[in-house]
Formats: C-alpha cells, sequence, structure tokens
C-alpha cells in the first residue's frame, strides 16, 4: 500500500523539480517535522501568516519575532531554510538547498483534504524526515522486526490520501494557480493568543 505514496513523492518532486520529497499529513506538521530535525532554536514569521505556524513554535518551545514581511507564494520561515510554501503550485518552483514544505488542503491547488509535502534535495535529510513522519520506522521491513532508533511523529500520509492525490494531479497540473501573499491573511500579532 504505501508504494502509492512513494509513487505520489516521486511525481510531486518531478512536478516541482526537486530530487526528493517525503510526503506527510499537513503541511503543518511537514514544517513542525523541519523544525525538530533541524534543531531550531529561533526563528522569525511575518504577521501575515497562517495561524499554525507561530503556534507551531509555541509548541516546540522555540525563540520567535514576527516580521512585517509582505510575500507572494511561498517565504523562508526567518534563520531557516525551511520555505513555508503552502500556497505555492508551480513546476520547477523548488528552490535549492531548502526544506520546502507544501500543503494540499482543500482550498489549495491540489485540493486533498489533507496533507502535506517537504520537498529537499539531500538523500539524508530526506530519510530522516521521512522516519520521523512514519513513528520513527522504515517502510523496507515490518516495524516489529525493526530496532526503532528516531523519534517518530505519526504525521505520515495515507496510502489513501496519496492515491487521491495520483488521481488528481494530472488535472491539477493543467491548471493556471492562483496566486497568494501576505494580503489573504490577518495581521496575527493583533490577535489576543499572542499578547
Amino acid at each position: 500500500m504505501f508504494n502509492l505514496v512513494e509513487k505520489f513523492e516521486s511525481e510531486i518532486a518531478k512536478y516541482y523539480g526537486s530530487p526528493y520529497a517525503v510526503a506527510t499529513d499537513s503541511c503543518t506538521h511537514a514544517i513542525e517535522l523541519c523544525l525538530r530535525y533541524q534543531k531550531i532554536s529561533h526563528a522569525t514569521t511575518p504577521k501575515h501568516t497562517y495561524i499554525s505556524i507561530p503556534f507551531t513554535f509555541e509548541k516546540l518551545d522555540i525563540e520567535w519575532d514576527w516580521t512585517d514581511q509582505e510575500w507572494k507564494d511561498y517565504y523562508f520561515i526567518g534563520h531557516t531554510n525551511i520555505v513555508d510554501a503552502a500556497v505555492l503550485w508551480k513546476k520547477d518552483g523548488y528552490i535549492e538547498n531548502t526544506m520546502m514544505c507544501l500543503s494540499f488542503q482543500h482550498k489549495k491547488h491540489l485540493k486533498l483534504g489533507r496533507g502535506g509535502m517537504i520537498l529537499c534535495d539531500d538523500e539524508n535529510d530526506r530519510q530522516a524526515l521521512k522516519r520521523m513522519s512514519y513513528d520513527g520506522r522504515s517502510f523496507d521491513s515490518p516495524w516489529s522486526e525493526q530496532n526503532i532508533k528516531t523519534l517518530g511523529y505519526h504525521y505520515y500520509m495515507t496510502p489513501e490520501t496519496a492515491k487521491n492525490g495520483l488521481d488528481v494531479l494530472p488535472e491539477a497540473k493543467k491548471m493556471t494557480p492562483r496566486s497568494w501573499d501576505w494580503n489573504d491573511y490577518p495581521d496575527l500579532s493583533k490577535m489576543d493568543v499572542f499578547k
């Protein structure tokens, strides 16, 4: 069953022009895995973004600050090579030497209801992030026969979601993507939860 996930990863990597891809259950969890993997202790985020980004910083006890950054289709999480590209749908859109995180939520270009992806160009990073997303396990043998060495987070994409992605991908590749920018989001710094 999980060969469907690997096939979907391969197709998304090919579309974006990325050497590798790791499927996850959401973009927020993709970003969280990258932050954990890189052991990020300080970061910044635009005031105008999706609310789960600063919530993730809080969850991971990362020191963070707001920026007044204006962005279009993606932005770098400050002080990292992690890219929040939740709204980017662009052939060959991968930026080298980054961990670019995508969203397949129902409002995005590839509408799977839920799902995400990490694009990267290092095989070791791919393997580590894949294990982290999959409870520390690998796909090469039953987990009961494995010696788990990596803390995992149960953030994997299901084969059913990957199959849906493979089914709708041909049509998604034909569409003209909507451009998103910072104006599509409220100023989170004004919300009581962050005061």
